[in-house]
Order: structure tokens, then sequence, then C-alpha cells
């Protein structure tokens, strides 16, 4: 498959990169997508949640009122969970949510989440630039020129850009990611996926591993 190079203003600078068939033409695996991105969601949780049991509030031991006669349910303690400022049943608890994923279904997510975005026509190949200073405003002129300022997008560098990076970072619907830090949600979780024109060797040579 062969995409048309871009540069900044949106116009076709007459090279072509070839995506590899191995990265970018593979039969989607749509459950191993759903494996990885559930994964990725899961391990950003913190799981400090907690809420105090009754076993774990401060109060008194003392049984508060006589066994029978008041006409009441029987009680026994003040921090029993039906009292107000009781303890909680069955509250949270601090936990770890992280999943564990294998790397090669990692690998498979990511292939086949690329090979969904290079059939939806989704996939920019964009020639390589560089700012002089941070800018955000130069780095929207590029969305413009895209026509993707009012879109998600990703942009992936080779390597690490600092000015590019720090121009990206006040978008809320766009963002500058290296090759080596693309993973499968922020692939699908994206409308349009902008690959540097030197990235697009990194993320193949990444995803072909043994």
């Amino acid at each position: 498959m062969e995409v048309a190079v871009v540069d900044i203003q949106g116009k076709k600078t007459g090279r072509k990169v070839k995506l590899s068939e191995a990265v970018f033409g593979i039969e989607p695996n749509t459950h191993a997508v759903y494996l990885d991105v559930k994964s990725h969601l899961a391990n950003k949780r913190q799981g400090t949640h907690k809420a105090k049991e009754r076993g774990e509030i401060k109060g008194s031991t003392r049984k508060i009122k006589k066994q029978k006669g008041t006409g009441t349910a029987r009680a026994g303690s003040i921090k029993n969970p039906l009292f107000r400022g009781g303890g909680r049943v069955f509250g949270p608890r601090v936990r770890d949510y992280s999943q564990k994923v294998n790397k090669k279904v990692k690998r498979l997510a990511r292939k086949s989440a690329l090979t969904i975005k290079a059939q939806e026509n989704a996939i920019i190949v964009l020639e390589d630039f560089q700012f002089d200073t941070p800018k955000t405003a130069n780095y929207l002129n590029v969305l413009k020129s895209l026509g993707l300022e009012n879109k998600k997008s990703v942009v992936v560098l080779a390597e690490p850009n600092k000015n590019v990076y720090l121009s990206s970072r006040n978008i809320k619907h766009s963002q500058a990611v290296t090759s080596s830090e693309l993973n499968t949600y922020k692939i699908v979780n994206t409308n349009s996926l902008v690959l540097f024109e030197s990235a697009v060797a990194g993320i193949e040579t990444l995803l072909n591993k043994a």
C-alpha cells in the first residue's frame, strides 16, 4: 500500500511511502484490539478508593440501648452500618486493577489497529518538519492545512521533538507522540493518524520483531 507524502501546507510533495503489508495490511484481529485497549484503560486506574467498614470506625463499643422493650429493632453498636456515621457495608477497598496482556497479543493489536486505520484511509504521511520555538499557533496551522483542526488526531514522531511536543500540549483534540509511545488505544481513539515520514520505518521495525 502506497501513501502520498504531504508537506505542512497539506500539498503533495510528489513522493510516496510504501506501507508494509505485514504491519498495515494484515487481517485485523478485533479481539486482540479489545484486550489491549481494556488492559490499557484498566492499568490507568489508581485503585486508591477506600471506605471504612464497621470494624474500622472509631466509636464506643457499649450497647446503645436495652435489648427489649423499646419497640424498635435491637441495636448493639453505634458503628452499625444502619446508623448515621456507621461503617459502610462492603465498601470499596484499595485494589490493583492492572491486567496483563502478552507482548505478541499487544503487537498483533497494534498491527490490527493500524490496518483498520489504513483501510479507512485515516493515515496521513507528513514530511518531517521542525519548529524553531514552541508555539501552539504553528501546530494549529499544520492541523488546519491537513483538515484536522476539528478532528481528533495523533501525530507520530520518529524521535523526541521538544518544540513540536510542547506546541501540541495545549490542544485538547491532538497530541504528538514518538513511534515507541504509540499504543493501540491512541490509534483507535483518533480520527486521523499523522505519521512523520521518518516514523514509518520505526513503526514497522518495532512491530516486525519476532
